[in-house]
């Protein structure tokens, strides 16, 4: 059960099951976010979404340190999820996909501030720097 929520359940696996590499895991990842949060936002408003995040930032925590022997592994990617859903929180699917290219941009090329984010120890550091991005 631990590997499926730290894969976000199974989307960060997929495309080593596909071909071979975790490569592009994380953005599979945040499409299937993406849709869930812009979901809840339009159905349930933005204090829900936030909500959810916030859920999210504490499950891939936990979720990233069980596996802290394998560091960032391409694979675990509810940081991602938590970081599109942090980056779509009360936005409507416009402004939201603007927000989605951005925070894959910035996570992908590690802008400032994602960096020192990515260096904070285990598990925070996994997930503080979707966080940032």
């Amino acid at each position: 059960m631990d590997r499926v929520v730290a894969s976000w359940f199974g989307t960060g696996l997929l495309l080593r099951n596909l071909r071979g590499s975790d490569a592009g895991s994380g953005t599979v990842a945040s499409v299937v976010a993406f849709a869930i949060s812009v979901w809840i936002g339009l159905e349930y408003g933005w204090v829900f979404q936030a909500g959810i995040t916030v859920l999210l930032v504490g499950v891939s925590i936990w979720a990233a340190r069980r596996f802290e022997d394998e560091g960032d592994a391409g694979w675990i990617v509810i940081d991602e999820a938590a970081g599109t859903f942090l980056a779509t929180i009360g936005l409507g699917v416009g402004p939201a996909l603007v927000a989605f290219v951005v925070f894959r941009l910035a996570d992908i090329f590690k802008v400032p501030g994602v960096k020192q984010a990515e260096r904070l120890p285990g598990a925070v550091g996994v997930t503080a720097d979707d966080l940032v991005a």
